[in-house]
């Protein structure tokens, strides 16, 4: 899931300016980045404390 989430913010983000260069939908983006700001950051942190990290499997140790 690690690589996922990012996948995933990325196609949202490219598909609202799309949809916007296109005159698909008519919204101000950079108001609303301006206004929503916090909440991208809510949703990066909960995608990185959802990811799994690398360093969590777990240590394989002789136990002679």
């Amino acid at each position: 899931m690690k690589g996922n989430f990012g996948a995933i913010v990325l196609m949202i983000v490219g598909a609202i300016f799309l949809a916007h260069n296109l005159d698909l939908i008519q919204i101000n983006v950079f108001q609303l980045l301006r206004v929503w700001w916090p909440v991208i950051l809510i949703l990066l942190g909960i995608g990185m404390f959802f990811t799994k990290d690398s360093n969590d499997a777990p240590n394989k140790q002789d136990k002679n």
